[in-house]
């Protein structure tokens, strides 16, 4: 495979999901080359087919990862060291968004989330920088959270998680000045799943305006980055309700946060 050899790669995990998805399908039109991460080897195999078939020459490969697990994110890195390709872009995508109170996890859902949603972005974001150019160029993308944007009962593992990557990554941004572009987006609800819908909709009004179509959100995503901005709230409203979630009391926020969410629980789903 020595036609590889140096070929710069876009790692974009999640990449079966719909957020995932979008950002692949937008990066594919554009003639980038890819690699996927995702938890099922099957559905990453009908996307790559899907990719050929749709821009011819497009180099895709894939790569099944388990992102709470070491020794597969080491894998992950392994096969493209195999490949001979380097990185210019990661778009970490991937995120485990449990919803219930905190009395509820069991060791395996608190693991699950901790890991996926901070420990694999660092450690793929780790990754991606040592087998990266030194021209300034190489994009880092993490996919955060309006939930990251206060404290959230019910929710409070997943804004926990949220706000740690996007406190990293702001961090990492003025480590890596002049090396790397560094990106925390932060959407609102994205309608790519019906637990998803189901759950934008048991929010009323707000949560409705709230939401963004996952093009969009990657279209707006991958602008952001490219032009090294620090952080980016994705969406108007999603504005809107960021400056009025900054200037609230805090005991203001945690009462209406918690009427809201203790209606609604949720196990697992991490971005395949």
């Amino acid at each position: 495979m020595c036609y590889n050899r140096g070929m710069e790669v876009t790692l974009i995990t999640g990449a079966c999901g719909g957020l995932g998805g979008a950002f692949t399908r937008i990066l594919a039109e554009r003639g980038e080359p890819l690699l996927l991460t995702g938890r099922s080897e099957e559905r990453l195999a009908a996307l790559a087919e899907e990719l050929r078939g749709a821009y011819e020459g497009l180099f895709v490969r894939t790569f099944r990862c388990d992102l709470r697990k070491e020794e597969e994110r080491l894998s992950l890195f392994s096969y493209a060291d195999g490949l001979g390709v380097t990185f210019r872009r990661l778009v970490y995508v991937a995120g485990v968004d449990t919803q219930m109170a905190f009395e509820k996890y069991d060791e395996s859902k608190l693991v699950l989330q901790t890991r996926v949603n901070l420990e694999g972005a660092a450690s793929l974001t780790a990754g991606v920088l040592s087998r990266s150019p030194l021209d300034g160029q190489t994009e880092l993308l993490a996919v955060g959270s309006m939930s990251a944007a206060t404290p959230m009962p019910y929710f409070a593992l997943y804004s926990a998680t949220k706000k740690a990557l996007e406190q990293f990554y702001a961090a990492l941004r003025t480590e890596l000045k002049g090396r790397a572009k560094v990106t925390c987006v932060l959407p609102g609800g994205i309608p790519t799943r019906d637990d998803i819908k189901e759950n934008i909709e048991s929010h009323g009004f707000w949560g409705r305006i709230s939401a963004l179509p996952p093009e969009k959100v990657a279209k707006i995503s991958l602008a952001a980055v490219a032009k090294n901005k620090r952080r980016v709230v994705v969406g108007f409203w999603n504005k809107v309700i960021k400056l009025a979630t900054d200037v609230a009391p805090m005991s203001v926020k945690l009462r209406y946060i918690s009427k809201k969410w203790q209606t609604t629980e949720k196990d697992h789903f991490s971005a395949s």
